[in-house]
């Protein structure tokens, strides 16, 4: 079991990556504005951190989509499935675990 990240073009993707490499804990790193990110992927890092942080609501994608408008959450995570850019990046991935965004407080609390 490894730490996989879907990563953004942000700087928080960057900072995620070297948090994880200096520690030289191995990573598989997932371009997440090329792939995507699967359903069940996305619906299992829901499970684990909620559905609103996933939803990068200060994005320029966000403010142009038309979902910015809706409150419905199925239609709200079709659009993310959709355009990944609405995502808030980077996801990082330890088995059951997720997060979204940088979180170094939360991953050196994982048993690597």
């Amino acid at each position: 079991m490894g730490i996989q990240i879907w990563k953004g073009k942000g700087f928080d993707s960057q900072k995620a990556i070297r948090y994880f490499q200096e520690r030289k804990i191995p990573v598989q790193c997932i371009d997440l504005l090329r792939f995507g990110i699967s359903r069940r992927e996305l619906e299992s890092v829901r499970a684990q951190v909620g559905f609103d942080k996933l939803i990068d609501r200060e994005s320029p994608a966000f403010a142009a989509s038309a979902v910015r408008f809706s409150d419905r959450e199925e239609l709200l995570f079709q659009a993310l499935l959709d355009n990944p850019r609405l995502l808030r990046a980077p996801i990082v991935r330890y088995g059951k675990l997720a997060t979204v965004g940088y979180q170094p407080d939360v991953w050196g609390g994982w048993a690597l």
